[in-house]
């Protein structure tokens, strides 16, 4: 038995003159562990033993003490190396007084021993390495502990060599994705958001699995519908049929007439386009653009320079209802100074507001709309035939809030177009009346023309309300239908047996011809006979533009 309690294969005969000491130790269990750097962690995937230190007694002298199986292997090493050893100094105490025994005065005279290898069946229980103890330095005198690097690309070479980043192992091939995985991958890969290898595998599971490639093709199509390129816009008229269906179900006390829904339906229209525009939309450059005589003209202003000039051309209407002029209010004047024309009076609104308008001009032109559809309903009829003075013509209070209806619109698209966004026409039964309203102005607009010398004379004089020549106008497409111009009087009737020629545009273009955003030289899809009167008949229909 040795000091310590266990076997040991040391005869007693060969430390016979030297006294008992706790046991065969190492030169590693004399060192000052504190005084040297810890060694470095063993590497990752490793456990250290939970017991560095082997339980004994005595107590354990320091931490950093050899394992278990470590020392026992120790011990073995030791007593074959024990009769080269030098003699071990005496120890300051015996084992009975449970001390533990001092180091060594003069470490110089123990040889530090090299550190026990681990045997292989070791290595195979994952036994951690046992810490390699360099000799001593002779000019420090001083033991420097190593921690030898393993599980590396370092300690093989030829990896190192093959792999780009020494060091670190080359990625594990992709596992085989399961059906449930290929089947959740299939939304995203309809969006094109799997990666190049989920991707991979999608298509080439696609090719056996048919459920799952009709689902697929399903998910393709929703993200079609997804990235349309049409109007993100409610139809025009699906606030109407809202309407008609609340007030089919309960009628509302004072009806809005009919004459005035197409006025009600796009000041609504634009009044949600502009709603939600922030600073920069509403400052954002306009260009408008009318007809004058035989050339266009432009002119520049903003998105609340738009709408400060509708508001000022509707002020003629609120005249007529008894209601406050906005152009008055904002000049500080009488309503007898106020200019009658749309153009004098939206030159004078701008004038009036500097700074240029902002923002803040919508609600008070909302504002008079909603007193203006209102005032109409109550009246009802008895409003409807009053007259609304432009300055160099006039119209039925019916026509007249049509007419703003289709200012509206055309100011709309000139808005939606300066921020980029879609604005569709007015709904089929609108559009047909705007039209409507168009065909009726033109025999006024052609003698107008002709007194200033840019129509042709008149040819064939007839008496009011007798059948004249006339021009077959064919609106097709959206809102379309068939007009027949009078050409030589405005008093005279149009007639499809006195028709000298045809043109055929469509609905929307016809409009624009009228608000003078396309010229009459492009207008026309389709002429036929008399080409002096088909031209006559396009150019007073630019003509019916203006600011």
């Amino acid at each position: 038995m040795s000091g310590d309690g266990r076997e040991g294969d040391r005869r007693d005969d060969e430390v016979r003159d030297a006294r008992r000491i706790p046991g065969p130790r190492g030169a590693v269990d004399d060192l000052d562990l504190e005084s040297f750097p810890r060694p470095v962690l063993p590497p990752r995937g490793e456990q250290a033993p939970e017991e560095t230190v082997p339980k004994q007694e005595p107590p354990v002298p320091e931490d950093g003490a050899p394992g278990q199986e470590a020392l026992k292997e120790e011990e073995a090493r030791e007593a074959r190396e024990a009769e080269e050893a030098p003699e071990v100094p005496e120890a300051s105490a015996a084992p009975e007084a449970q001390e533990v025994p001092e180091a060594p005065e003069t470490p110089e005279a123990l040889e530090a021993p090299e550190a026990p290898e681990v045997p292989e069946a070791q290595e195979a229980q994952e036994v951690p390495e046992t810490p390699e103890v360099p000799e001593a330095p002779e000019e420090e005198g001083e033991y420097v502990v190593y921690e030898p690097l393993s599980g590396t690309a370092a300690d093989d070479p030829a990896a190192s060599a093959a792999s780009p980043h020494p060091g670190t192992a080359d990625d594990p091939a992709a596992p085989a994705l399961s059906h449930q995985v290929l089947k959740a991958l299939l939304g995203a890969w309809a969006l094109s958001a799997c990666s190049v290898e989920e991707t991979a595998a999608v298509e080439e599971h696609l090719t056996s699995c048919a459920p799952c490639a009709d689902e697929a093709l399903r998910l393709r199509d929703a993200v079609g519908l997804l990235h349309t390129d049409g109007s993100l816009d409610l139809d025009p008229g699906l606030r109407a049929r809202v309407l008609d269906g609340c007030l089919g179900r309960r009628p509302a006390r004072i009806p809005v007439p009919e004459w005035v829904t197409p006025y009600d339906a796009e000041t609504a229209r634009l009044d949600a386009l502009v709603r939600d525009f922030g600073a920069a939309e509403w400052h954002a450059p306009v260009q408008l653009q009318w007809f004058e005589e035989e050339r266009a003209v432009t002119r520049r202003t903003t998105v609340a320079g738009v709408i400060g000039h509708l508001m000022a051309v509707d002020g003629l209407l609120s005249a007529v209802l008894g209601l406050e002029d906005p152009l008055a209010a904002a000049e500080g004047r009488g309503g007898s100074e106020v200019p009658l024309t749309p153009v004098r009076r939206t030159e004078a609104y701008w004038a009036a507001t500097h700074p240029p308008a902002t923002r803040a001009v919508r609600e008070p032109w909302r504002d008079l709309t909603h007193r203006l559809i209102s005032t109409a309903s109550i009246a009802g009829r008895n409003v409807a035939e009053r007259s609304v003075s432009y300055g160099d013509f006039a119209l039925p209070l019916q026509d007249a809030l049509l007419d703003r209806a289709f200012e509206c619109w055309v100011h709309g698209t000139d808005i939606a177009e300066a921020v980029d966004y879609p604005y569709g026409p007015p709904s089929a039964v609108h559009l047909h009346r705007m039209v409507d309203l168009a065909a009726r102005m033109l025999p006024a607009a052609l003698a107008g023309r002709r007194r200033a010398g840019l129509a042709g004379p008149a040819r064939e004089l007839v008496a009011p309300g007798e059948p004249g020549r006339s021009v077959h106008l064919e609106v097709e497409g959206h809102g379309g239908g068939d007009w027949y111009i009078a050409l030589d009087s405005p008093a005279a009737v149009g007639s499809p047996d006195r028709a000298v020629a045809q043109v055929a545009l469509d609905g929307v273009e016809f409009c624009r011809l009228v608000a003078g955003h396309i010229s009459p030289v492009e207008a026309a899809a389709g002429q036929e006979g008399d080409r002096e009167a088909i031209r006559d008949v396009l150019f007073a229909s630019a003509s019916l533009s203006r600011l």
